[in-house]
């Protein structure tokens, strides 16, 4: 193991920080929904991916910017989580029972992207990619600095929602004891429709910035979910800001790793942190 220089180190922890953000912004969905709802919703992955693919397909067949779909994409998944939630509202669900029945989904969805669009890797081409900001000898990717900032804004504005709103602290209240809640006149079933709308609106903007960023393929939904998994976990389920924070974390962790020793132990380091977590703060994680 040989150590890296200062501009290598120091261009591993921004890229990092940047991939870590995308993280962040996966889980922010998947973390409110967790925790506010009670379900763990894999289906979010999948809809992820389904956005980045509809990105590609207006970036690269159709030859719109891309920066476009971020006004048409999270809109149009805001209608499919309210569909998606008034569906499983019809039924007595369970974290558990929820994490089965959105596996499914996502592996539906899954398919149905392999069918339009083939098992290949897709590439979304666009005047982005090549767009970089140089500070001194380091560089920032146009598409990385817009994925950090539409988290940093996204993930604030989420935390100012949840802590200063009316909505905000019925939502809150709706989690911590939906019949008391109710009782106060909190309408959680309409709370519960705009939520799922909102988180895979969330999941619309998190695939745009995934297409932006990385190359896509079928196969490598699944592959994401330990690591936002991770993340969700370290920051917190209904956290705003904790998945974030916890994503930087990892994705600095990660990056270091690769740039120290080699890019094959990379996936540890997001299990390592979480079990160093559940051992030391088990009361924390489990709600």
């Amino acid at each position: 193991m040989t150590l890296p220089s200062f501009n290598l180190l120091a261009q591993s922890i921004l890229s990092g920080i940047f991939i870590g953000s995308l993280y962040g912004l996966i889980g922010l969905g998947l973390g409110l929904t967790w925790g506010l709802l009670r379900q763990i919703n894999l289906s979010h992955f999948g809809l992820v991916f389904l956005a980045g693919y509809l990105s590609y397909q207006m970036a690269t067949v159709w030859k719109i910017d891309p920066l476009f779909a971020l006004a048409v994409v999270p809109p149009l998944f805001f209608g499919i989580g309210v569909a998606m939630q008034w569906v499983l509202s019809k039924f007595a669900i369970t974290p558990f029972n929820s994490l089965l029945v959105t596996f499914g989904i996502t592996a539906v969805i899954e398919s149905g992207i392999q069918g339009i669009w083939t098992a290949d890797y897709r590439r979304l081409e666009s005047q982005y990619n090549s767009m970089k900001v140089t500070v001194g000898s380091l560089y920032i990717p146009v598409p990385e600095l817009v994925t950090l900032a539409l988290s940093v804004s996204i993930a604030l504005g989420v935390w100012a929602v949840m802590r200063y709103t009316d909505l905000g602290k019925a939502l809150r209240a709706m989690a911590e004891d939906g019949p008391i809640a109710a009782a106060f006149g909190v309408n959680s079933r309409m709370l519960s429709l705009l939520l799922a709308g909102a988180c895979a609106a969330l999941a619309g903007v998190a695939g745009v910035c995934l297409a932006l960023m990385f190359t896509l393929a079928p196969s490598q939904i699944f592959a994401w979910v330990g690591v936002v998994f991770a993340a969700v976990m370290l920051g917190g389920l209904g956290s705003a800001l904790g998945p974030l924070v916890a994503g930087a974390i990892i994705g600095v962790s990660e990056a270091i790793t690769m740039a120290v020793a080699s890019p094959s132990w990379a996936p540890i380091v997001s299990f390592s942190l979480l079990i160093v977590m559940l051992l030391f703060r088990p009361a924390k994680a489990g709600a």
